[in-house]
């Protein structure tokens, strides 16, 4: 019998559990529905492997529950048709990166458990960050987001997945033009907030780009594509796009110094850096870093930033807080 030739995503955090590729075999026996997806790579048509077409969202959403189940423990998860469905891969890094940072201000050590608490900023209907989170090292976290149909979605998930219930809040924000207003509590101490912000500037951008997506992704033109993703608008576009979103997430941060450690964000659009850098060194954060990301043809990046300084930040004490100790309502 013919060994199965894996091929290392070396672009992958090095804790990445996807660095090797989907096992569709194994992701089967997790999920049986996505064997209905299965189908000859046309890709590579001289290789007996099979795949999914990713353009299609139900094949998406049907690896992305079987990823769940298989490497993160999950029992239940699902999201409403037309909401966003995350690439789990990219997703997962993004935590591994901040448990890396974490890891500088801890004696090169992980800090691990409940009492490690991040704030998810627009966690969606699909409550990735969290459960990855959670999964990988153990931590807690609020989540908050202005759509109230996604966050009843995320409560679903919480609590058909019994794990989850004490180790996930959720708030919304009432205002939907604030970011940590409403959200962050004098006595509140995050390790790190985390964002994936509105990337699109208009729903009419949005569209435009969503097409040529799945225009690669079937290799052909196509003017009225099937999201593979999905996405609700507050998920895809603001007004003012990535940076206006960052830009408030900047000056909202000035008023929280010392209730997080670091306050973070992806940022998809490298030419938004400049005026990112420039905007933190005004509004005075002591220690900005810029950790790179690539998942396949997509490059990405996060940028980190705190107001603490470096003695501050390696006595930041990550085993005494106490996890939710203020109960979000929702």
């Amino acid at each position: 019998m013919k060994s199965k030739v894996i091929t290392e995503k070396k672009n992958l955090h090095s804790r990445n559990p996807h660095r090797f590729g989907y096992d569709f075999e194994q992701l089967i026996l997790a999920n049986l529905e996505l064997k209905d997806f299965l189908k000859p790579n046309k890709f590579n048509p001289d290789s007996k492997e099979k795949t999914i077409d990713f353009s299609d969202p139900k094949a998406v959403k049907a690896l992305n529950r079987a990823l769940l189940v298989t490497h993160y423990g999950i029992k239940f998860w699902d999201i409403p048709k037309d909401y966003l469905c995350p690439p789990i891969p990219g997703r997962a890094d993004y935590i591994h990166y901040i448990a890396d940072l974490l890891a500088e201000t801890n004696n090169q050590n992980i800090p691990e458990g409940s009492t490690v608490q991040g704030l998810d900023i627009g966690i969606g209907a699909n409550c990735i960050y969290p459960i990855i989170g959670n999964s990988a090292y153990g931590w807690s976290f609020v989540g908050t987001d202005i759509n109230e149909d996604s966050l009843q979605n995320c409560k679903k998930i919480i609590q058909n997945n019994p794990e989850l219930i004490d180790a996930i809040s959720l708030q919304k924000q009432v205002e939907s033009r604030f970011i940590f207003k409403n959200v962050i509590e004098p006595e509140d101490r995050f390790a790190f907030t985390i964002c994936n912000p509105p990337f699109h500037g208009s729903a009419e951008e949005a569209v435009k780009a969503s097409s040529r997506k799945v225009s690669n992704l079937q290799n052909k033109k196509t003017t009225n594509p099937v999201l593979n993703f999905g996405g609700q608008n507050a998920e895809l576009w603001c007004k003012g796009g990535e940076i206006a979103f960052i830009t408030q997430m900047i000056y909202e941060s000035v008023k929280y110094p010392e209730n997080v450690l670091w306050f973070t964000t992806l940022v998809s659009k490298k030419e938004n850096l400049n005026a990112i850098y420039k905007l933190l060194k005004k509004v005075g954060a002591i220690d900005v870093k810029t950790i790179d990301m690539a998942q396949g043809q997509k490059n990405s990046r996060i940028v980190a930033w705190t107001f603490l300084t470096e003695n501050q930040q390696k006595s930041w004490k990550f085993n005494t807080f106490f996890k939710n100790s203020i109960k979000r309502l929702f």
